[in-house]
């Protein structure tokens, strides 16, 4: 609701300044343009990630994400060893790390929702250790193959949309490298 307020201030105080200024015409064509070029680009994205999902479906049915579930195992089982056992929460969270490497955060979000629903079924009201380090693993994301913002890069216009690959790696590498640290210094912290 706030962000509504806020947007809906800046568009109404943009307007009245425009229209303030003499320049009604010109804030109305912008608005326009704008907007052709909102529709575009979400058409653009929206075609990227029906690929993408398509690819984690077949993976799926290929058992491709079973054999990727199996190697990402003994590292998931390291950082959520409170559900180790549980192969339902784990193979959620697979998934959801697998659409999160493919870059398909939009993908990733049912997947990582299912697995702290779970989670969340063994202490009620309280989140866990493994479901705190859920969350940052999901958000901070590593990713080997960027999508999204290739396809927001393509549908901009680049010529290499790609091309932002290193820097990539060595953002999400780090982030997700400084969130696990932090998680596992929190759970430790509060336990003593």
């Amino acid at each position: 609701m706030t962000m509504t307020v806020i947007w809906t201030g800046m568009l109404v105080v943009s307007v009245l300044c425009g229209l303030a200024t003499g320049q009604g015409n010109q804030v109305a064509a912008a608005a326009l343009e704008g907007a052709a070029a909102a529709v575009e680009l979400c058409l653009s994205i929206g075609g990227m990630l029906c690929l993408w999902t398509g690819v984690m479906e077949v993976m799926r049915r290929s058992g491709l994400s079973d054999g990727l579930s199996r190697l990402l195992g003994p590292v998931l089982r390291r950082l959520f060893p409170q559900v180790a056992r549980e192969r339902e929460i784990m193979d959620s969270i697979s998934a959801n790390v697998s659409a999160n490497l493919l870059g398909l955060g939009n993908a990733a979000t049912p997947l990582g929702l299912e697995a702290a629903r779970r989670m969340a079924r063994k202490s009620p009201g309280v989140a866990s250790d493994a479901l705190c380090m859920l969350v940052v693993c999901n958000t901070a994301s590593l990713q080997l193959i960027p999508t999204t913002v290739a396809s927001v890069r393509a549908a901009a216009g680049s010529a290499a949309p790609f091309d932002i690959l290193p820097a990539v790696w060595l953002a999400s590498a780090l982030s997700v490298g400084v969130g696990i640290l932090a998680c596992k210094l929190c759970a430790w912290l509060w336990r003593t």
